[in-house]
């Protein structure tokens, strides 16, 4: 699954280049805007919200303002309450990427911030982007 993202002016830094942490910014922003399009999260009344308690990213390749972006979305491991994203940026419609992440959600209860079992129709959403 692929989301086309921009950069901003800011992104840059001193070096000319797209700063390390906006990396971790496009992809959560790649994933989390599939999660709400997908209907997957809802943002201010959804029981289930995802945590984040790993993330990773390889660089192997620089971006820059005002390029834009291309984040191909995957999903490497589906648990009973967890899922492990795996993310690649391109630089427009590039074939290499230029940076590889992961990070992993935990599904929590909104109020409890307890893990709760990914629910089958969940499941079923997150399974047509297994890899």
């Amino acid at each position: 699954m692929f989301r086309t993202l921009t950069t901003r002016w800011s992104d840059n830094d001193i070096y000319g280049h797209m700063n390390n942490v906006v990396h971790y910014a496009l992809f959560d922003s790649a994933v989390n805007g599939w999660l709400i399009e997908t209907g997957l999260l809802d943002l201010h009344g959804g029981e289930e919200i995802g945590l984040v308690v790993e993330t990773g990213c390889r660089y192997h390749g620089e971006l820059a303002f005002p390029d834009p972006v291309t984040a191909g979305i995957g999903i490497s491991r589906l648990g009973r309450s967890s899922v492990r994203y795996e993310i690649a940026l391109f630089r427009g419609e590039g074939e290499i990427a230029a940076a590889e992440g992961f990070f992993v959600h935990v599904n929590v209860d909104r109020r409890t911030r307890r893990p709760v079992a990914i629910g089958p129709a969940r499941r079923a959403k997150f399974e047509e982007i297994l890899l």
